[in-house]
């Protein structure tokens, strides 16, 4: 269970996407300048990540490795994404049309987020079991989650200050962001993997 629960403090706060990887930056400088906004975007990937890497741990180990198609890896990857965000868009105009009212304009812009192809390929590298690869995919969107709630938050409160003139828009936002990165940087010695 330790080993658990070190997968999923890691995955959240050592080895952030964003801050880490340097994936999903076009999702976390645009789409988090208000709260809302950010916190729609993080629950939906966060559900995608978690059910696309399901699927994938599935595929790869019950398909491709056993048949010896490796090499398709990423074009299945890129194929379970498409198809999956698809799925959900069409079960929830289906089931509850308020709700995909509300989530249904973050499901196109999870299609192209780099972070769920990243994850899904950093995943395969660390050799995962299942529940590993649950732990892993969950943390891995909550780690998403915090991160865009905490810059929305801070993202909002600057946008109501007093910046100079030099600093206003993109160049606080960028500001901000390097300062949170080094923030998270702190954490790099907290677990020994």
């Amino acid at each position: 269970m330790t080993q658990y629960f070190v997968l999923f403090i890691s995955t959240i706060v050592i080895n952030n996407f964003i801050f880490k990887k340097f994936a999903s930056l076009c999702p976390f400088l645009d789409v988090s300048k208000k709260l809302e906004t950010a916190i729609g975007m993080g629950i939906v990937t966060s559900f995608v990540i978690t059910l696309t890497c399901i699927c994938v741990w599935l595929i790869d180990h019950l398909i491709l490795i056993p048949l010896n198609l490796a090499y398709l890896r990423t074009t299945d990857y890129i194929l379970v994404i498409a198809t999956l965000i698809q799925f959900i868009e069409i079960v929830l105009r289906k089931i509850n049309l308020l709700l995909y009212r509300f989530i249904g304009i973050f499901l196109p812009l999870i299609i192209t987020n780099c972070t769920l192809l990243s994850i899904l390929l950093l995943h395969f590298n660390a050799n995962h079991t299942f529940l590993q690869s649950i732990f892993y995919s969950c943390s891995s969107a909550l780690s998403f989650t915090v991160v865009m709630f905490l810059f929305s938050s801070m993202h909002e409160r600057i946008m109501l200050a007093n910046v100079p003139r030099p600093f206003k828009g993109e160049s606080i936002t960028l500001i901000t962001a390097g300062l949170m990165a080094m923030t998270f940087m702190g954490f790099n010695g907290l677990v020994k993997i």
